[in-house]
């Protein structure tokens, strides 16, 4: 009898104690949830306060991670943690650091330096991510496999697929003499591809832009070409009503400035400063943005077009 006490006393607190773990999994699930369902992003690219964002994004990164310690399955999470280090490095770090003046080089490449550092924290996570959904995800480039991998996935991917696309191209553009991430252009090109041909809408137009930059920034060698640049900024475009200043900033550095077509130049940066950041409220924080860089680029055009004559603060490293 005393040993059926016993028994029944330990099933008890077994069974309060395996509660209480379900208990907490379920809350944690549901804080996840609601932290990184639809409409949770527009928070912070929204936001009209670059500097308010700015200073918030760290405090969300470390509470994302934080959740993520206590449900390290969760995809959401692991998808937001992720693009958030890739948005912070290239907003907040890499963005202000193309600016910095040449008197202020040091804490140029030290900025720069730490946004590879985010940027490749971010991909870590979302390549996690993949990998958990896709086992032999993280090799199946170097394996050969990740045609096949990348076949099986589908719309709900694409978000993964881009910010690590992003995340790794970044990652390489800052260091271009990073040899195991020059190896992995085409991985990272062949996700984008695939997020193409999932989601060819995706926000509005991202890809159509991602593709712009990469086909007119990366050699015909390494999977380049110059001729579809039109094709995808026509695209980004249409697909964004007109409505983001990236576009414009985008063909304005990576055609005009190599080209040296500075009328182009200043009709493509005169378009992003026209656009109205209300009309589209879910990414007014990234044309706000954006035209921060179309009149930096614009007040500074005779560091980057010969014609112009010289700028004294001409940074020789920035092209």
């Amino acid at each position: 009898m005393r040993a059926n006490i016993v028994h029944a006393s330990i099933l008890a607190v077994c069974s309060l104690f395996f509660a209480a773990c379900s208990i907490n999994s379920l809350a944690m699930n549901l804080v996840a949830d609601a932290l990184t369902g639809d409409g949770n992003a527009d928070v912070f690219t929204g936001d009209s306060d670059p500097q308010l964002v700015g200073d918030a994004i760290p405090f969300a990164i470390k509470m994302y991670e934080a959740l993520l310690s206590q449900n390290p399955n969760h995809q959401g999470l692991i998808n937001t943690t992720g693009s958030m280090f890739v948005m912070y490095a290239n907003a907040f770090i890499q963005g202000p650091a193309e600016m910095l003046p040449q008197s202020q080089h040091e804490e140029r490449v030290a900025a720069m330096t730490r946004a590879k550092n985010m940027y490749l924290r971010g991909l870590g996570h979302l390549y996690r991510g993949l990998e958990l959904k896709y086992p032999g995800f993280s090799t199946a480039f170097r394996e050969g496999r990740l045609a096949q991998i990348l076949a099986r996935m589908k719309k709900e991917d694409v978000p993964a697929l881009y910010w690590s696309a992003a995340a790794g191209l970044s990652a390489f553009s800052l260091n271009p003499f990073d040899l195991d991430l020059g190896l992995r252009i085409m991985e990272f090109y062949s996700l984008v591809e695939r997020a193409y041909e999932l989601d060819p809408d995706f926000n509005h137009g991202a890809l159509d832009e991602f593709l712009l930059l990469f086909h007119a920034s990366v050699p015909a060698g390494m999977g380049g070409d110059p001729s579809r640049v039109e094709t995808y900024y026509e695209r980004a475009v249409e697909k964004s009503g007109g409505t983001s200043a990236g576009v414009y900033v985008s063909y304005a550095q990576s055609i005009c400035i190599p080209s040296q077509n500075y009328d182009k130049f200043k009709e493509m940066l005169e378009r992003a400063l026209t656009i109205n950041v209300d009309e589209n409220p879910s990414n007014r924080l990234v044309n706000i943005i954006s035209q921060r860089k179309a009149q930096y680029l614009l007040d500074h055009a005779p560091q980057y077009f010969f014609m112009l004559g010289s700028d004294d603060d001409w940074d020789d490293e920035d092209w």
